[in-house]
């Protein structure tokens, strides 16, 4: 993400330099504020400003957020966004400068942050159960007395119905070796299933697991963690972006950037919708937030560190640094909520309060 970050920052900067050194040449020296990278807090007023002198003579200006307009003047006199329903990350200001029949822009940006640093919770742990030490966990989801479980793994991927009391595997449809599967959504009477880097999905038929079609994945940077809020699908791709993907043909809608008051969190990874929230787990870490899944904002975040300790862990359990937490579903009946990791051999049932 920081890499894209970089490419991000690099583009606006080119834009701007361009759109400046166009002004200047044809003598009119339009320039806009404010200063290009300057931070916001999500709810403060971000005040847009041209600067331009007296020889040019403006019909009209029309302001754009990104691609879309948000106001139009006849004059210089500063344009006030509120940011605080605004999506969070990175955004572009452009200034269309109408004169005299031609046109000229330019153009800034600035970073939403935000409002306030995430609330920081604790957990409890109310029960403990087996888990499959085979699993490989990428996805879990929790559907009528059951746990639904997708693994990776090159040749050891598979999709699988679990009874939650004894962690035994009650049906199993395994993945074509050369894919390595990644998260997993119920989406009806489907479970739709994403790969890691192959750009290759599946749905499957949710009582027989029969392959029902394959689907090419195009979006974001690689497959990693799934959920669904009834209407669209959340996808998330190892940066801080989560894509909103349509239910029925999977392409791309809209999207968010998760930030908190600091800036990107980025390796977002195992989504679940919960309550009109989506809870992550944040790839190789001991952490779960729960995002705004409007702005991308971080509400809240717990340090599941102590959840199985290091000195309860076998020797040698994870030399490589890969099995960890990863693992968040929902019991929306019975508002159970249960996490695991990858190979872990026990899955909790947890709840979370304020500290």
């Amino acid at each position: 993400m920081k890499n894209r970050n970089l490419f991000l920052i690099a583009a606006i900067t080119l834009l701007i330099y361009s759109c400046q050194n166009k002004s200047s040449e044809n003598g009119n020296d339009i320039t806009i504020s404010p200063e290009s990278g300057t931070s916001y807090k999500a709810g403060d007023a971000v005040n847009v400003t041209i600067h331009y002198p007296a020889s040019v003579k403006a019909d009209s200006i029309v302001y754009m957020l990104d691609s879309v307009r948000v106001a139009s003047k006849k004059d210089s006199s500063a344009v006030s966004l509120k940011t605080d329903t605004m999506a969070l990350g990175a955004r572009v200001i452009t200034a269309k400068v109408y004169q005299g029949g031609k046109l000229q822009d330019v153009s800034t940006n600035f970073v939403l942050l935000a409002a306030k640093a995430p609330e920081e919770l604790t957990f409890t742990v109310i029960k403990k159960y087996p888990h499959d030490t085979s699993a490989y966990t990428e996805g879990l989801l929790y559907k009528d007395g059951y746990l639904y479980e997708s693994t990776g793994n090159k040749g050891q991927s598979d999709l699988r119905k679990v009874d939650l009391e004894t962690g035994k595997v009650v049906q199993r449809q395994k993945i074509d070796p050369k894919y390595f599967g990644e998260g997993s959504a119920i989406t009806g009477d489907k479970i739709v299933m994403f790969t890691y880097k192959d750009k290759i999905g599946f749905v499957f038929d949710r009582n027989t697991f029969k392959l029902l079609k394959t689907f090419n994945n195009n979006v974001g940077v690689e497959g990693w963690g799934v959920t669904f809020d009834g209407k669209k699908i959340f996808l998330d791709d190892s940066t801080n972006r989560i894509w909103f993907l349509d239910k029925n043909d999977y392409h791309q809608t809209g999207y968010i950037d998760v930030y908190d008051n600091k800036g990107p969190i980025n390796m977002v990874n195992e989504l679940e919708y919960i309550d009109g929230k989506l809870y992550s787990n944040v790839y190789t870490t001991d952490t779960i937030l729960v995002i705004n899944p409007k702005t991308g904002a971080v509400l809240q975040r717990v340090n599941m560190k102590n959840l199985w300790p290091n000195s309860q862990r076998p020797a040698h359990f994870d030399d490589d640094g890969q099995n960890v937490l990863n693992g968040i579903a929902w019991d929306d009946k019975g508002k159970r909520l249960f996490v695991t990791g990858k190979k872990w051999p026990f899955l909790y049932q947890v709840s979370f309060k304020k500290k």
